[in-house]
Parts: structure tokens; sequence; C-alpha cells
């Protein structure tokens, strides 16, 4: 459900989201251990558009868990933005 949820909305998500907010989904998926720092570190050095696409792409290739933390994570770092992509 978690995974569906994203991927539709993963074109919006890639061409709005702000680099900060990408900087802190990422410090929470670390935190998490949806990703390791290996994987933060090849993410964080794309341009903005790929580093929104590789975050949401390997997200939803790792499962329904790993969704729904990214959704938690994005409720609370941007939260207008997330309300208006998963109305």
């Amino acid at each position: 459900v978690a995974e569906r949820r994203l991927f539709s909305v993963r074109k919006e998500f890639i061409e709005r989201v702000s680099n900060s907010v990408l900087k802190d989904l990422l410090d929470v998926l670390l935190e998490n251990r949806v990703i390791n720092s290996g994987e933060m570190e090849s993410i964080q050095a794309l341009p903005r558009a790929d580093k929104a696409r590789e975050l949401i792409d390997s997200v939803r290739r790792k499962g329904n868990r790993a969704c729904r933390i990214l959704i938690h994570s994005f409720s609370k770092v941007d939260p207008f933005l997330c309300s208006s992509l998963l109305k």
C-alpha cells in the first residue's frame, strides 16, 4: 500500500521536493537503517532531481516498511508538500 502511494506521487515528488528536505529525509532514513551510509553518500552527490528520483526509487525497492518510514518522515519534514502530494 505505502509503496503504491509513493509510486503514484513519484513524478511530482521529483519535481517539487527541495534539497534541504531531501537532506533531512536522508538523515532520517539513515537513522532508521532504511539506507546505509554508502547509499546516503551516493545519493547526496547527485543533482537535486536525480537525488529525489534515486531516494524514492531506492526506498520503494526496499518494501513497505521503508516506504512507510519515508512517508511518515516526509509528513514531519515538509507537511505542506506531503499533504498536497498524498491527498
